[in-house]
This record gives structure tokens, sequence and C-alpha cells, in this order.
């Protein structure tokens, strides 16, 4: 999501600090590379010209702010202008003061409409609600078929008709709905091709009859400039209310999702990334420019680890990790909690500094060490996993085969984590896994504060990262909806 733009943005930021002052001079260079780096993202022209003048403006002839470089001045003026043209913030869910709130998703065919129609019913239910699934996708070949397997995927019920009017499939959802108790109908409707007056009527009549509280337009973020074309028209006749951008992993651009809000004024309100059904987060610009410019994204990091890692088990393994019992089992564990929580390529994004900095093939070798890793722990029997001490040759043979790897790479991999366990005694000795600060623990302590005040740039606070009572209290209430 966003590789070629953040790594082009960054090499900018690079050529221009240094400066003691923003001026005209120093500046056009940094100019023309953010220019060039957003078209070459597939950002729409007039909304190019646009951000570029913004920047301009309020760039040149700024004074650097003491202990600021103009470089991080001009991450600043840029990080704003970004957050901006996405929209400012997340904006909520509307939900309707009568039961059921209706969401009518739109779009062309192949955009995974019904795919998100299903994450989104997901997403809901996780949140405590009753959402039904309404399959009026009438004319896509098994789209009702595949909206019924997504459904008892995700234990959430799908109401269907069959090939009738998609009107009468509305009227007929909405009676079920309030009669069983429904709270949120997620209205799948058909795509094209192309758009088309047919297809545009018919979702006009759709419309009418539902009135949804959210006309929901879901835009494949792969197809570039023709997003926003095609975001107009569907505004134009059905005046939407949101847009889901989709498969925002697959696009290293993201031009769409930084032309649509720009060109509609209408907000991005989620965005897919993955084929997962949980693969659906709230749309935060704030948290998209950061992840751009290479800031990471920690706080999304730790709502997906709030939402994702079991308490009782992190209970557990802190227990261990103080009494430095940690094994190859619990490793396992955690991998497998990791892969919870996304790709590496999308956590790596997350994190400060790493964001843009490694390729994608480096990212896709680390994916395909961490399965390596994994196959040669499975391969081990569970008293192997729990004393790793007791491996000899014959043992080491065995778990090799097993895992189609070599007996130099399971030697590696029982190396490296003897060397682990070894760090996590000491961590466990300064004190960080509970208990009191050491002579060691004090040292650290300092070092910490010192870092935390060098990672402080201007207002911003990114050494809130190394304080938890300060940086988890900026992590936002994760319910979506406008009370």
């Amino acid at each position: 999501m966003f590789e070629s733009l953040s790594e082009r943005l960054q090499e900018v930021f690079k050529k221009i600090s240094g400066k003691g002052k923003i001026t005209e001079e120093n500046i056009s260079e940094a100019i023309r590379e953010v220019k060039r780096a957003l078209l070459e993202a597939d950002v729409n022209l007039k909304v190019v010209k646009d951000f570029i003048n913004n920047v301009k403006e309020k760039a040149i002839g700024h004074d650097v702010i003491k202990s600021i470089s103009p470089g991080q001045q001009f991450i600043k003026i840029v990080n704003d202008e970004l957050v901006e043209l996405m929209g400012g913030e997340n904006k909520s869910l509307e939900i309707s003061e009568k039961t059921p709130t209706i969401y009518m998703m739109v779009g062309l065919q192949g955009s995974g409409k019904t795919t998100t129609s299903a994450k989104l019913a997901l997403f809901l239910k996780k949140q405590g609600k009753r959402p039904l699934l309404v399959a009026a996708d009438i004319y896509r070949p098994a789209a009702i078929k595949q909206l019924e397997v997504l459904g008892k995927q995700i234990n959430i019920p799908v109401f269907s008709l069959g090939q009738i009017d998609p009107v009468d499939i509305a009227e007929q959802a909405i009676k079920y709905a309030k009669k069983n108790g429904h709270d949120f109908i997620i209205l799948d409707t058909a795509g094209r091709l192309h758009i088309d007056i047919e297809l545009m009527n018919e979702l006009v009549r759709v419309r009418d009859l539902a009135k949804p509280t959210e006309i929901l337009l879901v835009v494949d973020a792969m197809i570039g400039q023709d997003a926003v074309n095609m975001a107009k028209t569907f505004d134009e006749y059905l005046n939407i209310t949101g847009v889901i951008i989709t498969k925002l992993d697959g696009d290293t651009r993201g031009g769409a999702a930084l032309s649509v809000k720009a060109v509609t004024g209408k907000p991005i309100k989620f965005m897919a990334l993955g084929e997962k059904l949980e693969a659906l987060e709230l749309f935060h610009p704030e948290r998209i420019a950061s992840r751009i410019l290479g800031m990471g994204d920690i706080i999304t990091l730790v709502e997906k680890a709030q939402a994702t890692i079991d308490e009782k088990e992190a209970k557990e393994l802190e227990k261990k990790l103080r009494k430095s019992e940690f094994n190859l089992e619990d490793f396992l564990n955690q991998m497998k909690s990791m892969k919870k929580l996304g790709s590496l390529e999308q956590l790596i994004g997350m994190l400060p500094g790493l964001g843009g900095k490694l390729k994608s093939e480096e990212i896709a070798e680390g994916e395909k060490q961490m399965k390596k890793i994994e196959a040669i722990i499975n391969s081990m029997t569970k008293e192997e996993r729990r004393n790793p001490e007791i491996f000899n040759v014959s043992r080491k043979n065995r778990v090799a085969k097993g895992s189609g790897t070599t007996i130099q790479e399971v030697n590696k991999l029982l190396k490296q984590f003897s060397e682990m366990r070894k760090m996590i005694k000491e961590m466990s000795n300064m004190g960080l896994f509970g208990g009191g600060f050491g002579k060691k623990g004090k040292q650290l302590k300092k070092m910490m504060k010192a870092l935390e005040t060098q990672m402080k740039v201007g207002d911003s606070t990114y050494g809130d990262i190394l304080n938890p009572e300060k940086f988890l209290g900026k992590v936002p209430n994760k319910f979506p909806f406008k009370k």
C-alpha cells in the first residue's frame, strides 16, 4: 500500500533536510519531486495541482521552528495536506433512528462488492449488532450463491429470493429483518463491467424503496484514474454517502484513495486490505498519511492487537517471560497471533521508520523465512518444542526431513532461539516483565527517556510510543458509529 509513493516522498525529504530556512529556491526542487511522485501514484491531475499549490503557499518563507529542521517542517506541511486531502478524519457510519439501519452497497462488477458486504456484516457483528445480508444482485452468475457461502462462513443470515426484481427483494428483506430482530441490513446490489443507464435506474429504484441510511460505493484501488470518474457518476445518480476502497494492499500507488474524496467530496469510510473477511479497517486519513510518510501507524497496530490477542494468554506469556521459561511452543503461538494482525508487509508499514524503507522482495523473503520457521517447529514433537536442549543429530535430521528444510537451517533456528532466550533473560533481569528495576533497569529507563525526547518533533509526540500510559490514552474508541 502506497509503497512507491512513500519511497519517493522520503527521498524528497532527505534532499531538503539540513537547510537553515525553507525558501522558494531550496524548496522548488522538492515541490517538483512531490508533484512527480503524486502523478506517478495515479493521483488525479487537478487534485495534484491543488495539493502542490497549498503545500507551496504554506511552506515558502516559513521560518524554521526552534529545534526542528526544514525537512521536518516540510514533512509536517505535506502530512497536514495529505490528511486534509483524504478527508481530515474518519467519518463514522450513520445509524437510522428507526430500526433497521440500511446500508446499500453499490459499485462496478469486480470491485469486490459482495465480499466487502460480508466483511462489513462481520464488522457490525463484532460490535454486537445483528446484521442481515441481502442478495440483490440478480445478474452476475453465482452472485447469490457467493453471498450465501460467505454468510455461512461468518454465521450471518443471507436473505435471497432468487432472480426477481431487486426492488421486491429489498422490500421483502426489510419486512423479514423487522420480523426477525435484525437491526442492520446490508444490500448487495448488482454491478456491471461498465456504467450504463439501465444499471443506474435500477439502483435508483432500489434506493427510493429502501431509503438507505448509507449508500456506500465500493471502489477497486487497482483501477486508478477510472475510479475517480466512476465515483463521480455514481454520486451524480445516487448521491452516495461514503466510499470503501478495496484491494488497497495490492496497489503500490494508491492514487484512487488520494483522489476520490477530493473529487466527490464524499468521505472514505473503510479500506479493505486482503482477502480475509476480517480484513476491513476504518479509514483514518491521519494514520494513512503517517504510513505514506514512513512514520508508521502504531495506533492501528495497538487496536489490532487489542482485538486479536487473548488477554489470558498474554498474561500467561508474561509469567513465562518473567521466569525465563519461554519455549519454541510459545514462539510458534506468538507467530500465529502475529499472522492474525495482518501480513508482514502490513505490519512493517505500521512501524515508525520502516514504512517504505524495505523493498517488496525483502519483505517477501521475510514472509518465506517465517513460513520455513513455522514448518520446522511444526515438525518437532511437543517435548522438543518445550525442551530444545534435548536435540541431537538424529532429532535434527528427522525435523529437517519433516519440514522440507536442511539440518543447517534447523541448527540456525535453534541457535537463534537460544540467543533470544538469553536476551529475554537479560530483559527480565532489567524488570521489563514486571518487578522492580535493577541497576541495568535504571540505565535502560534513562536511555528510553532520552530516546523519547529525541523522537519528539515540534508539536507531535511520536515519543509517546515509549510511554504506554501516555500513548495508550491516545487510542480512540473503536466503535465506528455516530451516536
